[in-house]
Formats: C-alpha cells, structure tokens, sequence
C-alpha cells in the first residue's frame, strides 16, 4: 500500500499486522459503546474483524484489495490460525492460573451441578440440530456445522470432519454401493465424497460462529439487567460458594523471574503435550486439544503453586495482561476468515438453525441451572460460558462480575462439555448420515 505518492509505503508482513492493529484500535472503540448498560467489550475487536474479513476477503481466493497479504500464500494464510491459537493458548492459560489456587476445592462442592449443567447445554444443543435435520430437513454435515459454530467449538467441528472419513471411507456401504452401480475407482469417490463433506461441515460452521460468538457475549450482559440484580451481592455469593481455601505453602520459594513467565511457558508445554494425546473413541479419536490441555494444565499447576522451591504462581496483573491479549488475538485470527465465509457461504434458514442451537441450550440451561439447582447467577452465567465452550463470553462476565472468581464456574464446565459436544457431533453424524445426493452423487 502506497499513500502520499509513494511517500508513505507498507508492504508485506508489515501491512498485514498495519490491518490487524487498525482492527484492535476500531474493535476496542466500538466495544466501548454502551446502549442502556450493554456493550460488545472484548467482542467489538471480533466484530470488526469479521467486517474486514467480509468487505476484503472471499473464503479460498487471493483477494482483490488485499493482494499478497493474507491469502496469497501458504505462509500468510497460516498466519492468522498461528494468531488465533497463541490468543486462545494464552488466555486459557491465563484462566486456569488465576482459577487453580481455589479450583479443586470448588470442584469438590460443585462438579455434579456445573456437570449436570454442561449436559444439559450440550444435550439441547444436539436436539436442536436433530430436529433441523428431521424437520426442517436440513443436511446432518451442515446441521453438525452449525452445530459446532453455534457452540463455538473447534474440537466439535474437527471431531465432525474426522467422523466423515469412517462414515464415507472406501469400504463403507455408501462407496461400495455407488460404485457397483456407476463404476470408478472407491478410493478416489471416497477421497471426494469426504472433501466436499468437510467443505459442508466448514461452511455451517462459518455461518453460525457469529451468532455463537456474539450471543453470549451479549446473554451474560443482558441477564443481570433484566433480573435487575445486585453486582455487588451476587458477587459475595459466588466468592462464598466458589472459593475454596487455596493451597497454602509455607517454603521460600525461588522465582526463575519477576513475571512469572518461566511458570507460565511451563504450563502451555506441557498443555500442549497432553492435549495431543488421543484416546480411541469408537471411529475416531478424541483428545482435549491445546485449549483443554492447556487450561488443565495451568489449573494443576496454580494448584500446587510450585515445582520443589520454584515459585509456579506467575504474578496475576501478568495473566490479566496475557487474558486480555489471548483474547484479542483469538478474536482476530477467528474473525477476519470467519468474516470471508459469512458472506459467501451465508444462507437465512442456516444463520437461523444456529441462533436457535445457540439461544435454546442457552436459555434453558439458565433457567435448570437457576431454578432447579439454585446457583448464584454468576456461578449460573460462569457455568454457561463453560457449557457454551464461549471464551470470549468469560472475558465480558469477568468484566460483568467485576470478580475472577466466575472462571472457576467456567473451568469446572468446559471439560464436560468439551468431550460431550465432541461425542454429540460423532453420534449425529454416524446415526443419521446424508446420502451421497447432497455432495450431487
């Protein structure tokens, strides 16, 4: 880009991060503006990013605007999942470092509730997509899509795209029984019957992100006004019922450096370690992925609070700092490709099957969860987020409840509903797969 008459010149790399900060500053601002007490906080970088993404980008092509910045090669496209990973790496981190020290001891007194909770979110949500597919008539690989978009969840959504190479593999009936009758060669029928499914999977999961992402962010805002709640009471009750006594260490304890960035590196290798473990699960596999790896690390880790005399607990105006960043760099690297899918790919009955898989298990969750098992409203909204898999809904109800503590409620959630969405996205795949007509066989 030239301004000025050649005056000014930004090429490159250095171009690409000139467009990313001018999402931040935008994104940030418009975040800022509050309608009758609510705002898009965080979440107004992600949909500024989505605006760039839809006005520059088309999903899969070198754009005309943006030439050699993004999407031209190989390198650049990576760039911005390399920005979205190392945002979500450092803000579960973060989560897990500031929760650990009382989690365990909240769990203790918690888990059956916010299990039951994540359940439930996740239950609905896969009712929701069957009855899209039943009677609505909606594809099982686009309902799935939607499915995991709605949900937020990438392990949901790679979880779908793997489920499709058993159901659609070369000695599978569906192959077998297209190429008896029409010939050809299994393997390539197969190989191409997958591809455009994964492209089906891709596309719901586009659409419905949006939603997913900005629903709650704005449900956790919302809800307090509407009940007209005390802040400052319902934050005496979730520090009463959440916060266990945190492990308490009387050593001297060395600190490898003055942030804690020692401890902090520590917790994302072995987080990335034991997220790429895989554990068979029927057809397909299924781990935690960096986000659950990481975030169950760093939790153990803030538990016990040191490694012999090193000193395990990085300063926490450090991890607000790392909460913050992660989060905007997640929403960038999600937003800016989310944005070039929206608009190619966006169909009206599509964006509204993934408001309702995202507004149903929502909505219902929080009435369970308030009526039935009488949770505090930011232990409900904090196990929400959990049971959603939102973080960006987490970083706006940490700003909400004015109070870390709602991230014991989320960390007790998540894993829950990590491995039910994941199971969910399998079983509605496999039980009720589409037939080769959808992908024009």
């Amino acid at each position: 880009m030239s301004l000025f008459g050649g005056l000014v010149s930004i090429t490159g790399i250095t171009f690409l991060m000139f467009i990313i900060f001018i999402i931040v500053a935008a994104g940030y601002a418009l975040g800022h503006i509050s309608i009758k007490g609510v705002s898009l906080g965080t979440a107004g970088v992600f949909v500024m990013a989505l605006i760039v993404g839809a006005i520059f980008f088309k999903a899969g092509e070198t754009p005309d605007v943006l030439q050699t910045v993004i999407y031209s090669t190989t390198f650049s496209k990576s760039f911005l999942k390399i920005i979205e990973n190392l945002g979500l790496m450092l803000f579960v981190t973060s989560v897990g470092f500031i929760a650990g020290p009382n989690f365990f001891s909240s769990l203790k007194k918690n888990f059956k509730s916010y299990a039951l909770l994540s359940l439930i979110i996740i239950i609905l949500g896969g009712l929701t997509a069957l009855v899209c597919i039943k009677v609505f008539g909606c594809g099982t690989a686009m309902a799935v899509g939607i499915l995991s978009g709605a949900l937020t969840s990438t392990p949901a959504f790679s979880s779908a795209k793997d489920t499709l190479s058993s159901v659609y593999g070369e000695s599978s009936s569906f192959i077998t029984d297209y190429v008896a009758q029409n010939g050809g060669d299994a393997a390539e029928v197969s190989k191409n019957v997958i591809s455009q499914f994964e492209d089906i999977v891709t596309v719901g999961h586009g659409i419905a992100y949006l939603f997913g992402v900005v629903g709650v962010v704005l449900f956790v805002q919302i809800i307090p006004k509407v009940l007209k709640a005390d802040v400052v009471e319902e934050r005496k009750k979730i520090s009463a019922i959440d916060t266990g006594a945190a492990k308490e260490n009387t050593r001297k304890l060395v600190n490898m450096d003055s942030f804690g960035l020692c401890a902090f590196g520590l917790a994302l290798v072995v987080g990335i370690l034991v997220g790429g473990i895989k554990i068979p699960l029927g057809a397909s596999t299924f781990s935690l992925g960096t986000t659950g790896g990481c975030l169950l690390s760093s939790l153990v880790i803030a538990h016990f609070g040191h490694f012999g005399p090193m000193n395990m607990r990085p300063e926490k105006r450090v991890l607000e700092v790392f909460r913050e960043f992660g989060l905007m760099c997640f929403l960038i690297g999600a937003g800016i490709p989310g944005g070039a899918s929206f608009v190619q790919y966006f169909h009206a009955s599509y964006f509204f099957y993934g408001a309702l898989m995202t507004l149903i298990p929502m909505i219902v969750g929080f009435i369970v969860a308030s009526k039935v098992m009488k949770l505090p409203l930011f232990n409900n909204l904090g196990g929400i987020t959990g049971g959603m898999t939102s973080t960006p809904a987490l970083g706006t109800l940490i700003s909400v409840a004015g109070t870390d503590d709602v991230a014991n409620a989320y960390a007790a959630a998540y894993p829950i509903a990590l491995i039910a969405v994941v199971l969910v996205s399998q079983f509605l795949i496999t039980i009720f797969p589409d037939g080769l007509n959808v992908v024009g066989l």
